[in-house]
């Protein structure tokens, strides 16, 4: 099996990349492989342009990185986001690279009745989400309930994925960043593991 691990964030001695290394670490020791997909360091434009728009109004095929980031996806067995919570948010990077690459046609698509065809469920996704506020913060402000909608039902509902995993991390847990990287090559371990 195949993971892809998707990281924004540009500093690569963050905790970010680290939580990113550890999960990869954890998918290579349970024998499977990995790739890490480092959109910052890659350079990736998170810009939607009018390549972008054409592609959507079906006028063109995919620009060029888009299509390679179409065929890094369908290489993958399982999609990890690793990325730290902006704004209540993605980064921007990530937002971007989500709004350019789950598009019509690849991610989803739509019938000639306007039914919507969810065309990722073969992709299971792992969300990985590091913050800097407290868990009761989070809570207060019912983070927890709008991210679920925003991005586990906005974004991988809407294609089909699953949602298999949705962890946050957050400074305020005990045993930073220590825990945090123990977590995150766990989930690596057990990325592929049979459901119970």
């Amino acid at each position: 099996m195949h993971a892809l691990v998707v990281i924004a964030h540009p500093n690569p001695d963050s905790l970010t990349h680290a939580i990113a290394r550890h999960l990869a670490e954890g998918v290579e020791t349970s024998g499977h492989a990995v790739e890490v997909a480092d959109l910052s360091a890659e350079g990736f434009d998170p810009r939607f342009n009018h390549a972008d728009l054409d592609l959507f109004h079906r006028q063109a095929p995919p620009p060029a990185d888009v299509a390679a980031e179409h065929a890094r996806l369908e290489r993958a067995d399982a999609l990890a986001l690793v990325y730290p919570i902006y704004w209540w948010s993605f980064p921007a990077l990530l937002k971007g690279w989500i709004d350019r690459v789950f598009t019509l046609g690849w991610a989803y698509d739509e019938t000639a009745d306007g039914r919507i065809l969810k065309k990722l469920q073969r992709l299971p996704i792992h969300l990985v989400a590091n913050g800097g506020a407290d868990q009761r913060t989070f809570a207060r402000h019912g983070y927890f309930g709008a991210m679920k909608t925003q991005i586990d039902n906005g974004i991988f509902d809407y294609c089909g994925a699953p949602v298999v995993t949705s962890e946050l991390l957050l400074v305020s847990d005990a045993g930073v960043p220590g825990s945090h990287l123990d977590t995150a090559r766990a989930l690596g371990r057990r990325l592929f593991a049979a459901p119970n």
